[in-house]
This record gives structure tokens, sequence and C-alpha cells, in this order.
């Protein structure tokens, strides 16, 4: 069988789990990570507040208190989001999987329902979501975690 040699003549070591060097290395350090680890629910709850705020005018003009709406609902939507975050990582799997399905479910299910739309349609809406979303977790957790909900390295 043939093997790939680099151009230096230095032969190639594999990285990777499975490929007999460890887990793949980590490029960020730990400033990086923790400006991420706020960044990314503030980004997120700045954009679900618009989106709300959005649905809720339906295209009609733009008022104080729909800005207002837009960033109590963002604020809420971080706070929530930051909940959970620190709440689902102590779980198990299957209960990590169903919290994150219950938050983007009832986040789904709460910026249809600003749209004006009945609340059976909101709900459903909301359910799919939640399912959609309990099945790719599960299966990501299950494939990464043990039982007790500690990551594979």
């Amino acid at each position: 069988m043939a093997h790939a040699v680099s151009a230096s003549g230095v032969p190639r070591t594999p990285i990777g789990p499975g490929a007999g060097g460890g887990a793949l290395p980590d490029v960020f350090d730990a400033r990086t990570h923790l400006i991420a680890k706020w960044a990314v629910p503030v980004a997120l709850g700045l954009v679900y507040g618009y989106w709300a705020a959005a649905n809720q005018r339906s295209g009609g003009p733009i008022t104080g208190w729909n800005v207002l709406f837009g960033f109590v609902t963002a604020l809420v939507f971080i706070a929530l989001y930051a909940g959970v975050r620190a709440l689902a990582r102590h779980r198990r799997r299957e209960l990590h999987a169903l919290l994150w399905a219950a938050f983007a479910g009832c986040a789904m299910g709460f910026l249809v329902n600003q749209s004006g739309t009945s609340v059976l349609y909101s709900v459903g809406i909301s359910l799919v979501t939640a399912a959609g979303f309990f099945v790719v977790l599960f299966y990501r957790y299950y494939t990464h975690e043990d039982a007790e909900g500690h990551r594979i390295s």
C-alpha cells in the first residue's frame, strides 16, 4: 500500500482520535474561549431580539416600544441561554439533549407567536423544532459522551 510522504521527506504524524495522536489540538487559548463563551449568547440574543421585534411589528414602523421589546427579549434570551448552558452540562446525555431541545422549541414557538399566528400553530412549530433538536443533540451526545455525561477523549 502506498503512503503519502511530505515534500521535506519527514514522515507525517497523524493527529486526531483513532490516529494514534490523541485528541485534536486546541488552537485557541483560554482567553479566546472565555470571550466566545459570552460573545456567542450575546450575538444570538441580539439577533433573536431583532427577529422577535420584527415579527411583532409585522413590517410596520419601528417604534420605541418595539425597540424596547427587542432589547428585553434579547436580555431574556441571553439569560435563559446562559442558564441552560450552565445547567445542561452537568446532566446525563438524555436530559442534556432534552434541556436544549426544550429551549430551542420554546424560543421558536415564541418567535412564531409574535407574528400573529394562532397559538396551536406556534405550539405545533415549537414541538416539531424541539423534536428535531432532541434527535440531533441526543445523537451527538450519545456518540461523544459516556453514560455519565463525560466526554470521550
